[in-house]
Order: structure tokens, then sequence, then C-alpha cells
């Protein structure tokens, strides 16, 4: 059984639904820890739901960047993951980290990458009148949101909405797209080589996929 490792940071509603992808066979995998840098945020909950294996490690507690993310490799590596993803994990990692990991670490961003990186993505969205918005996975590499793009979901933007509801109709997506390109990568139909994502031909994906979604 192949092992993935996920990192939290809050509601882990992302956790929840990959957990389900793994209870019901749609990701041929188990999730062996996940680690949150925050305590009593409720993506620790649902870990506890899911009889899944969790630790606090918190980053206030260290000194640098490089101690925690020290203290993280320290936790994962032995475990030998095949896969280690960011769901909803809101640390910027440092070189030796992603390096560590090189080819085995995804990330979910709520934006349509490269537009967007970092925190408050919706509302830039809003107040930049966009007409689409939505949400990458992509390869981490040492630039902040910039690793190789492996698909992108979009939706269109109401403007008579608030943040609030944008936020709920992106989570969505997240929710439906995560699993699926978690699930390929599981199964070998994704994987990275060089900075470039290699898709099989089972893939649910492809070069520059981007899907639509009327929610």
């Amino acid at each position: 059984m192949k092992k993935i490792i996920v990192l939290i940071s809050g509601g882990g509603s992302n956790l929840e639904a990959i957990a389900k992808a793994c209870q019901t066979g749609n990701i041929p995998a188990s999730i062996e820890l996940v680690i949150s840098n925050q305590p009593n945020v409720k993506g620790l909950e649902r870990a506890k739901k899911f009889h899944l294996m969790s630790k606090v490690i918190e980053h206030q507690h260290f000194n640098s960047r490089e101690d925690f993310d020290m203290a993280l490799l320290e936790q994962i590596l032995p475990m030998e993951p095949d896969l280690v993803v960011l769901a909803g994990f809101m640390r910027i990692l440092s070189k030796n980290f992603t390096e560590a990991l090189n080819g085995k670490l995804i990330n979910i961003h709520p934006s349509l990458l490269p537009d967007y990186p970092g925190l408050n993505t919706h509302q830039q969205a809003i107040e930049n009148g966009d007409l689409m918005h939505g949400i990458s996975v992509h390869y981490v590499n040492n630039e902040l949101d910039g690793g190789p793009i492996i698909t992108q979901g979009a939706l269109k933007i109401d403007p008579s909405q608030s943040e609030a509801k944008l936020i709920s109709r992106i989570h969505k997506i997240e929710h439906a797209i995560f699993p699926k390109v978690i699930a390929d990568i599981i199964k070998g139909f994704i994987s990275l080589h060089g900075d470039q994502v290699k898709y099989e031909a089972e893939s649910h994906f492809g070069p520059n996929h981007m899907e639509f979604f009327n929610v």
C-alpha cells in the first residue's frame, strides 16, 4: 500500500476529501500521518474522525524556518512516504525541505496561478474585478506557489456574491480535483521529470489542463 502524509494548518476540509477517497479505494493509498503546525484546529478533529495518526509541530517553537522544516523532515523521511500533500499548510518551506521531497511534494493553491501567489487570493480576485477564479494543484519547488502546475479548476465569479460564498464555491472545486490528482500520482499516471509534469494516457489530466465548474 502506497503511503501519504498530509500537512495542514486549519480546517482540514481537503484532508477529509482525501481521507474519504482513500477509504473508498479511489485513492489506492493510506494516510500514514497528518501533521499540523497549529494546535487545536478542526483538521486535527477530522483526522481523529478518520482514525488517522496525527502530530502537532508548532512552528512558533523553533528559532528559524530551517529548524522547523528539519523537525518536519525528521518525522516525514523515516516513514518513506510516496507522496506528501500540503492541504492548506500555511507555511513557506525552505529549500532543504522542498529538495528533500522533490517530486513527492504537491500543494493546492486557491488561485489560477501564476495569478495571486501567497495569501488573500479571493479578496484580490474580487477587488481586481476578475471574471474567473479558481484553484491550482502543483508540484512544490523553491519558488513560492511557483512549482510546475499539474491542473487547474476554474469558475465564473458572481460579483453579487460575498467573499465567503466565493470561498465556499472554491472549496467544492478543491474537493473534486485534489483527490483525483493524488490518485493519478499514486497510480503512476502523473510524475515529475525535472521541471516538467509527465502524464500517462490513463490520467484524468494533461498539459495545460483546466476544468471549468458550475458550482
